[in-house]
């Protein structure tokens, strides 16, 4: 069992990868050991240092209410996320099991809509190979640099679309937006 955020840094394809394994979390009205609060502790120092973090959930029971509010606190950190499903060898329907897990992540976190999730067996080593490149792909995305003037044609067609609230009766006016970092 994880109790201490394990470190380990290697090069992939000419690129470092620093990986953090963390402990998982349990609800925090489960947590009652110190050493189980330090190490949930780490965990989210872990998250809020991360580039993409990689939320591995079991394929036999699907994400669970705690990974869902994981996923969340990751996407508040703004951090890139990955969902890896691991133990996917002992699903029977794949099809099936992979249509509930994307309906279930569009319900409950419409704010990752297009998250690459990959799915693999630890066991067998199957689909292991799809993870990296999913992480490199996301980070990619995450660090992309979007120009102000595609920014404010998109944010004026929004506009135009549903314009913002009256206030003391007068539209609210939006003027620009820009990506600072």
């Amino acid at each position: 069992i994880t109790r201490d955020a394990i470190s380990v840094e290697w090069t992939w394809q000419d690129r470092p990868v620093k990986l953090i394994d963390t402990a998982g979390m349990r609800r925090k009205s489960r947590v009652d050991e110190k050493v189980e609060k330090l190490s949930v502790a780490d965990t989210l120092e872990a998250i809020r240092f991360a580039h993409v973090v990689v939320l591995v959930i079991d394929a036999t029971q699907m994400p669970e209410k705690q990974d869902l509010t994981i996923a969340n606190y990751v996407i508040e950190e703004g951090r890139a996320v990955v969902i890896a499903v691991n133990k996917w060898d002992a699903v029977e329907d794949g099809q099936e099991a992979m249509k509930r897990l994307r309906d279930r992540l569009e319900i409950s976190l419409p704010q990752i809509r297009g998250v690459p999730i990959v799915t693999f067996s630890a066991l067998t080593g199957r689909g292991v190979d799809r993870l990296l490149p999913a992480v490199f792909g996301i980070y990619e995305v995450w660090n992309r640099r979007v120009p102000t003037g595609p920014l404010n044609r998109w944010l004026q067609d929004t506009v135009d679309r549903h314009p913002p609230p009256i206030f003391k009766g007068r539209r609210i006016r939006i003027r620009y937006i820009t990506q600072s970092k």
